[in-house]
């Protein structure tokens, strides 16, 4: 929780999720593994309807991967989960507690994102104090059941103006066969769950987004990416 994590936010186009909607507790490292070395930017720990003693468990496990690959390692929801496991930061969605508070709780250079579905939410959360936010969903998604997709008109106004000052992260049903269309919209930084926890390499799939957003995957020669197996 330092600067270091905040460097590395701002600079960030490729956030991954472990979901445990898409995947096992027990499968939690090797995802977390293989998307590292895909090369996402951020990663988020999610675990709706868990009890938030096995959250803190699968945390404090995830942290050290997290780090020694010097990415920030996010804790949805529970700010004191992300105090106790020594994550980089919380994630909260608009019904999930005070983000003023949560900046307030947390050590100097946490990162501290909230969610938003609209421009006025997305105004919001900068005046309160986020250090991102995620603009969604996009298109529907069952990570939201019952939400509909908010389309794709307002992403340039809300990347120009609100992503001027802290980043801002498109999410929800993004997948690698629709980002071309959410980048000629005026995404710059995306969310992407199912579409990389369900491909059969995911390493392989991080290094093919990386390189689609305009980035290397680092440590990997530009040449190579997209070449090499990371999933035995």
């Amino acid at each position: 929780m330092n600067g270091l994590s905040q460097r590395r936010e701002s600079e960030a186009r490729l956030y991954g999720i472990v979901d445990l909607g898409y995947i096992s507790p027990g499968d939690c490292e090797s995802v977390t593994g293989a998307l590292l070395q895909g090369g996402v930017d951020i990663l988020q720990l999610r675990a709706k309807n868990h009890e938030e003693s096995a959250i803190l468990r699968i945390a404090q496990r995830l942290v050290p991967l997290c780090r020694a690959r010097e990415v920030p390692l996010i804790v949805n929801d529970f700010v004191n989960v992300a105090l106790e496991a020594g994550a980089d930061g919380v994630h909260l969605g608009q019904e999930d507690g005070d983000l003023a508070e949560a900046v307030a709780s947390l050590p100097a250079g946490s990162l501290v994102g909230r969610s938003t579905h609209t421009p006025s939410q997305a105004w919001a959360a900068l005046r309160e104090g986020a250090s991102y936010i995620g603009f969604g969903p996009l298109f529907p998604t069952p990570t939201k059941e019952g939400r509909p997709g908010i389309g794709l008109n307002d992403i340039a106004e809300i990347e120009e103006t609100v992503g001027g000052q802290i980043p801002v992260f498109c999410i929800g049903g993004i997948k690698p066969g629709n980002l071309d269309e959410v980048l000629a919209s005026g995404a710059r930084r995306v969310v992407i769950v199912s579409g990389l926890l369900q491909a059969p390499d995911i390493a392989e799939c991080c290094r093919g987004l990386r390189e689609r957003l305009g980035e290397q995957t680092p440590g990997v020669p530009a040449g190579n990416i997209g070449l090499e197996s990371s999933r035995d």
